[in-house]
């Protein structure tokens, strides 16, 4: 069965779990492969014309974020987003455990409607998925999405754009800041249709004198030309 007629549940199944929860341990991040098809990816950029679907949208000029705009989906969610929330949560919740062990934290629940469920109770309750769209010149600053006192400490950003054929430029800059050493930064590729699952905020990792955090951040370098569109998969909801 091909990318065309797998279900999105069953293509989020058949990924690569043990070689992404091993970069996500020893990197803070990992890519995915290809996860959405060219016409899925067309069809939640399609979204963005339609204001009905979001209930925020941001210039992030006016807020000192960059140059670029994006907006936030309201409920419902789209069936895909719902759908990539809902199936990508238990295999992240996997490895965020594993990083609660190491760091003394508590532990997530399973299913994310559980979580939300926790979010909603501690009055985060707007969704956080967000479409992003970026011309020539734009760029986003280094950032985390955090959004209240609670944050699950995975994301995901898929690109919905063709890379050299719709854009030029824009990639993805991760940078991670560890205790009395100078900050580190790597820059993803990605091709349309692929996701990149990142920390949000924190990560563990092990030293010589034990378990220490690492805080990372992301941003998007200038685009040269052309359009980017990304969809942003956030798991815990906003105040």
């Amino acid at each position: 069965m091909d990318q065309e007629t797998e279900t999105l549940p069953a293509r989020i199944a058949a990924l690569d779990w043990e070689r992404i929860g091993a970069e996500l341990d020893a990197l803070g991040h990992a890519t995915t492969g290809p996860l959405l098809t060219a016409e899925e990816c067309a069809g939640l950029a399609a979204f963005y014309d339609t204001d009905a679907r979001f209930r925020s949208h941001i210039r992030m000029a006016r807020h000192g974020f960059g140059s670029g705009e994006y907006k936030y989906f309201s409920n419902p969610l789209p069936e895909i987003v719902a759908q990539l929330r809902t199936a990508l949560y238990p295999r992240l919740a996997t490895v965020a455990n594993g990083w609660q062990e190491r760091l003394g934290g508590e532990p997530y629940p399973t299913h994310h409607k559980d979580y939300l469920a926790r979010c909603h109770a501690a009055g985060q309750s707007r969704p956080t998925p967000l479409l992003l769209k970026y011309r020539a010149g734009d760029y986003n600053c280094l950032h985390q999405d955090l959004y209240g006192d609670l944050a699950f400490p995975l994301q995901a950003t898929i690109l919905l754009s063709a890379p050299e054929e719709d854009f030029t430029g824009g990639a993805l800059v991760l940078t991670e800041q560890r205790p009395r050493m100078q900050s580190r930064a790597e820059v993803v590729t990605l091709q349309q249709g692929e996701a990149v699952i990142f920390a949000v905020n924190q990560r563990p990792v092990v030293g010589k004198r034990g378990v220490y955090r690492v805080t990372l951040r992301h941003g998007v370098s200038r685009v040269l030309g052309g359009e980017r569109f990304t969809l942003g998969v956030i798991f815990h909801d906003a105040k």
